[in-house]
């Protein structure tokens, strides 16, 4: 069996995103289903989707189809990362600094 999970260093990279794709992301990121996963993940889309290729956006997509708590646990470091998510994007999760919270 071959392994067809995308990374970003295994996707060619392509244009801009498409506007549709990007708010089927959006809307993703931020309608997780808890408050904690809401602010994690959609302040991450929102702080960094600007810089993503076809690649990143790849590896953000698969990551949306994973439960809150196994990426919660990633980024707080309480859960082993699986290999397909292991490299610079879930670093740059793992630092938290993205996360604006309302007051």
């Amino acid at each position: 069996m071959t392994d067809t999970t995308a990374t970003p260093e295994s996707v060619p990279a392509a244009g801009p995103l498409d506007e549709a794709r990007l708010r089927r992301m959006k809307f993703r990121a931020w309608h997780r289903g808890t408050r904690e996963a809401d602010y994690m993940i959609g302040c991450y889309f929102d702080r960094f989707h600007a810089e993503w290729g076809e690649a990143e956006a790849v590896w953000f997509e698969a990551l949306m189809d994973e439960e809150d708590v196994d990426i919660l646990g990633w980024a707080l470091g309480t859960l082993s990362i699986p290999p397909e998510y292991q490299g610079a994007m879930m670093e740059r999760m793992r630092k938290l600094d993205y996360v604006e919270i309302p007051r």
